[in-house]
């Protein structure tokens, strides 16, 4: 999962960025209003961590542009306004939820869960597809009620599969999604290959059916 964090406090990115990427996150930056606006208009996340005052521009007027573009990502504002007008305009033009600093590292990565679950899980913990069980807060999975072990790259690449079920999904998209900034330095996507290959086939020698199917010239798709 991909966390792009907007805030111009480095030492506060940093500290979030450690704690989210022990969660098996991948965190990128944004440190002022024209930063910001380069990844959002260029990248894809799961969830955006956005402060209202940046040094050049307000974060409320990035909240503004992300929904006028129909723009899916949870959204947490991080702010050290606590005034009520501001969470009340913040909730109302879409974000997802609203945290006043200081705040606890944990209560952070619970809501950024809590979010990401809800847009594309359905707000459950537990995602079953016929024989394949998947408790995502134990981030165990079960196939024919039989544990198998996957690396946290594999894990993620299924979580994220399954969040974007029938969806076809290019392996620029999956190359971005596991490496963030670093997609665009990368000659090519062999590491792409490698990881897919290694998940399909723990997912078949578990016994699980064949629902990732590659389509071939353009990328990769769940079918649920």
């Amino acid at each position: 999962m991909k966390i792009l964090i907007i805030e111009d406090e480095a030492a506060l990115a940093k500290s979030i960025s450690d704690y989210l990427s022990e969660e098996n996150y991948i965190c990128e930056f944004a440190e002022t209003f024209a930063m910001a606006l380069e990844k959002v208009e260029n990248y894809s996340y799961d969830c955006i961590l956005l402060d209202l005052m940046l040094p050049d521009g307000s974060g409320m007027d990035i909240l503004e542009m992300l929904k006028k573009q129909g723009k899916e990502e949870g959204l947490i504002i991080i702010s050290a306004k606590d005034a009520l007008d501001d969470k009340i305009k913040a909730l109302q033009i879409g974000a997802d939820d609203y945290l006043t600093k200081p705040f606890h590292l944990q209560e952070l990565a619970a809501r950024i869960f809590s979010i990401i679950r809800r847009k594309q899980f359905g707000n459950n913990n537990i995602i079953q597809q016929n024989e394949l069980y998947i408790d995502l807060l134990a981030k165990t999975i079960l196939i024919n009620e039989n544990p198998i072990t996957l690396t946290k790259k594999e894990f993620d690449l299924l979580i994220y599969f399954i969040g974007n079920k029938n969806k076809v999904i290019s392996k620029s998209t999956l190359a971005e999604h596991l490496s963030g900034d670093f997609a665009d330095m990368l000659d090519n996507h062999d590491f792409i290959y490698a990881h897919i290959k290694n998940l399909k086939k723990k997912l078949s020698e578990g016994g699980c059916g064949n629902y990732l199917k590659t389509v071939y010239g353009t990328g990769y798709r769940w079918e649920a």
